[in-house]
Protein backbone atom coordinates (compact mmCIF):
# COMPACT_ATOMS: atom_id res chain seq x y z
CA UNK A 1 0.00 0.00 0.00
CA UNK A 2 1.30 3.43 -1.01
CA UNK A 3 0.76 6.76 0.71
CA UNK A 4 -1.70 8.72 -1.39
CA UNK A 5 -2.18 12.48 -1.35
CA UNK A 6 -5.66 12.07 0.13
CA UNK A 7 -4.33 10.13 3.10
CA UNK A 8 -1.49 12.62 3.57
CA UNK A 9 -3.93 15.52 3.48
CA UNK A 10 -6.15 13.88 6.08
CA UNK A 11 -3.18 13.49 8.41
CA UNK A 12 -2.02 17.05 7.81
CA UNK A 13 -5.43 18.58 8.53
CA UNK A 14 -5.73 16.64 11.83
CA UNK A 15 -2.26 17.86 12.86
CA UNK A 16 -3.13 21.45 11.99
CA UNK A 17 -6.32 21.24 14.02
CA UNK A 18 -4.40 20.08 17.08
CA UNK A 19 -1.77 22.78 16.58
CA UNK A 20 -4.49 25.47 16.52
CA UNK A 21 -5.97 24.11 19.72
CA UNK A 22 -2.56 24.32 21.39
CA UNK A 23 -1.85 27.74 19.79
CA UNK A 24 1.41 26.40 18.49
CA UNK A 25 2.06 27.19 14.80
CA UNK A 26 4.37 24.50 13.39
CA UNK A 27 5.78 23.14 10.18
CA UNK A 28 4.30 19.79 9.02
CA UNK A 29 6.06 17.47 6.59
CA UNK A 30 4.75 14.11 5.29
CA UNK A 31 6.93 11.74 3.26
CA UNK A 32 6.32 8.34 1.66
CA UNK A 33 8.06 5.03 2.42
CA UNK A 34 11.09 6.10 0.34
CA UNK A 35 11.55 9.42 2.16
CA UNK A 36 10.18 11.53 -0.70
CA UNK A 37 8.19 14.59 0.25
CA UNK A 38 4.45 14.17 -0.40
CA UNK A 39 2.90 17.11 1.44
CA UNK A 40 4.26 20.04 3.40
CA UNK A 41 2.82 23.12 5.09
CA UNK A 42 4.30 25.83 7.28
CA UNK A 43 1.80 27.48 9.60
CA UNK A 44 4.18 30.22 10.79
CA UNK A 45 4.64 32.35 7.65
CA UNK A 46 6.44 35.37 9.17
CA UNK A 47 9.17 33.32 10.83
CA UNK A 48 10.36 29.77 11.47
CA UNK A 49 12.37 29.26 8.30
CA UNK A 50 14.53 26.58 10.01
CA UNK A 51 11.54 24.46 10.98
CA UNK A 52 10.95 23.51 7.35
CA UNK A 53 14.10 21.37 6.96
CA UNK A 54 13.83 20.05 10.52
CA UNK A 55 10.27 18.73 9.99
CA UNK A 56 11.35 16.98 6.77
CA UNK A 57 14.36 15.45 8.53
CA UNK A 58 12.13 14.14 11.34
CA UNK A 59 9.74 12.48 8.87
CA UNK A 60 12.64 10.86 6.98
CA UNK A 61 14.31 9.63 10.19
CA UNK A 62 11.05 7.99 11.35
CA UNK A 63 10.78 6.11 8.06
CA UNK A 64 14.48 5.23 8.04
CA UNK A 65 14.37 3.45 11.44
CA UNK A 66 10.64 2.61 11.43
CA UNK A 67 10.15 4.11 14.87
CA UNK A 68 9.63 7.46 16.49
CA UNK A 69 12.48 9.94 16.41
CA UNK A 70 12.27 10.23 20.18
CA UNK A 71 13.17 6.52 20.48
CA UNK A 72 16.05 6.96 18.02
CA UNK A 73 17.37 9.87 20.08
CA UNK A 74 17.30 7.83 23.29
CA UNK A 75 19.39 4.88 22.09
CA UNK A 76 21.43 6.84 19.51
CA UNK A 77 22.74 9.26 22.12
CA UNK A 78 24.89 6.52 23.65
CA UNK A 79 26.76 5.85 20.37
CA UNK A 80 29.70 8.25 19.83
CA UNK A 81 29.61 9.95 16.45
CA UNK A 82 26.31 8.33 15.47
CA UNK A 83 24.33 11.54 14.87
CA UNK A 84 27.02 13.30 12.84
CA UNK A 85 27.80 10.28 10.68
CA UNK A 86 24.12 9.56 9.92
CA UNK A 87 23.46 13.23 9.07
CA UNK A 88 26.40 13.17 6.65
CA UNK A 89 25.35 9.93 4.95
CA UNK A 90 21.69 10.99 4.65
CA UNK A 91 22.58 14.45 3.28
CA UNK A 92 20.91 16.29 6.14
CA UNK A 93 17.71 14.20 6.34
CA UNK A 94 18.57 12.67 9.72
CA UNK A 95 17.97 14.24 13.12
CA UNK A 96 17.63 13.03 16.70
CA UNK A 97 14.73 15.05 18.14
CA UNK A 98 11.17 14.23 19.15
CA UNK A 99 8.34 15.02 16.70
CA UNK A 100 8.66 12.35 13.99
CA UNK A 101 6.53 9.18 13.65
CA UNK A 102 6.14 6.46 11.02
CA UNK A 103 2.79 6.21 9.23
CA UNK A 104 1.45 2.64 9.18
CA UNK A 105 -1.56 1.11 7.50
CA UNK A 106 -2.46 -2.58 7.67
CA UNK A 107 0.70 -3.30 9.64
CA UNK A 108 2.99 -1.84 6.91
CA UNK A 109 4.94 1.44 7.04
CA UNK A 110 3.82 3.64 4.15
CA UNK A 111 5.43 6.95 5.17
CA UNK A 112 6.34 9.31 7.97
CA UNK A 113 5.29 12.60 9.54
CA UNK A 114 7.53 15.28 11.04
CA UNK A 115 6.54 18.28 13.16
CA UNK A 116 8.85 21.16 14.09
CA UNK A 117 8.35 24.53 15.76
CA UNK A 118 6.38 23.62 18.87
CA UNK A 119 6.52 26.29 21.58
CA UNK A 120 6.71 23.82 24.51
CA UNK A 121 8.55 20.58 25.28
CA UNK A 122 6.73 17.57 23.82
CA UNK A 123 4.44 19.77 21.73
CA UNK A 124 5.80 18.52 18.38
CA UNK A 125 5.28 14.88 19.39
CA UNK A 126 1.72 15.54 20.53
CA UNK A 127 0.74 17.22 17.26
CA UNK A 128 2.24 14.41 15.20
CA UNK A 129 0.32 11.75 17.17
CA UNK A 130 -2.91 13.70 16.64
CA UNK A 131 -2.46 13.35 12.89
CA UNK A 132 -1.86 9.60 13.19
CA UNK A 133 -4.97 9.26 15.34
CA UNK A 134 -7.15 10.58 12.51
CA UNK A 135 -5.71 7.93 10.19
CA UNK A 136 -6.36 5.14 12.65
CA UNK A 137 -9.98 6.25 13.09
CA UNK A 138 -10.58 6.23 9.33
CA UNK A 139 -8.93 2.83 8.76
CA UNK A 140 -11.53 0.04 8.35
CA UNK A 141 -11.56 -2.46 11.17
CA UNK A 142 -9.95 -5.83 10.64
CA UNK A 143 -12.65 -8.53 10.42
CA UNK A 144 -12.51 -11.07 13.17
CA UNK A 145 -11.30 -14.46 12.07
CA UNK A 146 -13.36 -17.42 13.08
CA UNK A 147 -11.41 -20.23 14.74
CA UNK A 148 -10.58 -23.09 12.46
CA UNK A 149 -12.41 -26.33 13.24
CA UNK A 150 -10.21 -28.71 15.10
CA UNK A 151 -10.14 -32.35 14.03
CA UNK A 152 -12.12 -34.53 16.34
CA UNK A 153 -9.99 -36.85 18.35
CA UNK A 154 -11.10 -40.38 18.85
CA UNK A 155 -12.07 -40.95 22.44
CA UNK A 156 -11.71 -44.32 24.05
CA UNK A 157 -13.77 -45.59 26.92
CA UNK A 158 -10.61 -46.65 28.70
CA UNK A 159 -7.92 -44.03 27.95
CA UNK A 160 -4.27 -44.60 28.83
CA UNK A 161 -4.84 -48.38 28.79
CA UNK A 162 -3.80 -50.83 26.13
CA UNK A 163 -6.33 -53.39 24.91
CA UNK A 164 -5.87 -56.69 26.72
CA UNK A 165 -4.90 -59.70 24.64
CA UNK A 166 -7.31 -62.62 24.58
CA UNK A 167 -5.75 -66.01 25.24
CA UNK A 168 -7.40 -69.43 24.64
CA UNK A 169 -8.61 -71.24 27.69
CA UNK A 170 -6.34 -73.94 29.03
CA UNK A 171 -7.54 -77.54 28.72
CA UNK A 172 -8.65 -79.18 31.98
CA UNK A 173 -5.98 -81.11 33.82
CA UNK A 174 -8.37 -83.99 34.65
CA UNK A 175 -11.35 -85.33 32.70
CA UNK A 176 -13.47 -85.13 35.83
CA UNK A 177 -13.14 -81.32 35.84
CA UNK A 178 -14.81 -80.89 32.45
CA UNK A 179 -18.18 -80.44 34.13
CA UNK A 180 -18.66 -77.05 35.82
CA UNK A 181 -18.54 -77.04 39.57
CA UNK A 182 -21.92 -75.37 39.96
CA UNK A 183 -23.63 -78.34 38.21
CA UNK A 184 -21.99 -81.06 40.31
CA UNK A 185 -21.76 -81.32 44.09
CA UNK A 186 -18.30 -82.02 45.51
CA UNK A 187 -17.57 -85.70 46.08
CA UNK A 188 -15.22 -86.45 48.97
CA UNK A 189 -12.32 -88.76 48.20
CA UNK A 190 -11.07 -91.62 50.33
CA UNK A 191 -7.93 -89.81 51.31
CA UNK A 192 -9.68 -86.60 52.35
CA UNK A 193 -12.35 -88.10 54.64
CA UNK A 194 -13.26 -91.17 56.61
CA UNK A 195 -16.24 -92.09 54.44
CA UNK A 196 -15.37 -94.37 51.49
CA UNK A 197 -15.72 -92.92 48.02
CA UNK A 198 -18.08 -95.68 46.97
CA UNK A 199 -20.61 -94.92 49.73
CA UNK A 200 -23.98 -93.98 48.30
CA UNK A 201 -25.23 -90.47 48.90
CA UNK A 202 -28.28 -89.99 51.06
CA UNK A 203 -31.38 -89.26 49.05
CA UNK A 204 -32.56 -86.80 51.65
CA UNK A 205 -29.67 -84.46 50.84
CA UNK A 206 -29.95 -84.55 47.04
CA UNK A 207 -32.67 -82.77 45.20
CA UNK A 208 -34.25 -83.91 41.95
CA UNK A 209 -32.13 -81.61 39.83
CA UNK A 210 -28.93 -82.72 41.51
CA UNK A 211 -29.89 -86.39 41.04
CA UNK A 212 -30.39 -85.80 37.31
CA UNK A 213 -27.02 -84.13 37.09
CA UNK A 214 -25.36 -86.95 39.00
CA UNK A 215 -26.91 -89.47 36.69
CA UNK A 216 -25.20 -87.86 33.71
CA UNK A 217 -21.85 -87.34 35.40
CA UNK A 218 -19.13 -89.89 35.85
CA UNK A 219 -16.37 -89.31 38.34
CA UNK A 220 -13.06 -91.04 38.21
CA UNK A 221 -11.85 -92.04 41.66
CA UNK A 222 -8.39 -93.56 42.00
CA UNK A 223 -8.37 -97.16 43.17
CA UNK A 224 -7.37 -97.84 46.72
CA UNK A 225 -3.95 -99.36 47.18
CA UNK A 226 -3.24 -101.85 49.97
CA UNK A 227 -1.00 -100.51 52.66
CA UNK A 228 1.37 -102.30 54.98
CA UNK A 229 0.78 -101.80 58.68
CA UNK A 230 4.46 -101.63 59.53
CA UNK A 231 5.98 -99.44 56.89
CA UNK A 232 2.82 -97.66 55.72
CA UNK A 233 4.03 -98.28 52.17
CA UNK A 234 2.21 -100.03 49.34
CA UNK A 235 2.70 -103.79 49.62
CA UNK A 236 4.85 -105.34 46.95
CA UNK A 237 5.22 -109.06 46.77
CA UNK A 238 8.30 -108.83 44.57
CA UNK A 239 10.65 -107.19 47.07
CA UNK A 240 14.38 -107.10 46.55
CA UNK A 241 16.11 -110.26 47.74
CA UNK A 242 13.05 -112.47 47.20
CA UNK A 243 12.19 -112.46 50.95
CA UNK A 244 8.69 -112.14 52.23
Amino acid sequence: MNLSVDIARRILEASKQRARELRSPVSIAIVDAGGHLVLYERMMSPYGWATSNISIAKACTAVMFNQSTDSVAQWGAGIPGFASSMAEMSHGTFIMAAGGWPIRMGGATIGGIGISGGNAPGRDDEIARAGLGALEAAEPPIPAQLPLPQPEQQQHSRPYMQPSSSYPSMPPTHPAQSVPAYNNPPVPSAAAGNAPSSAPLSKSRISGTEQSNLACTHYLVPEEQPYNDQTNLPSNDNRSGGQQ
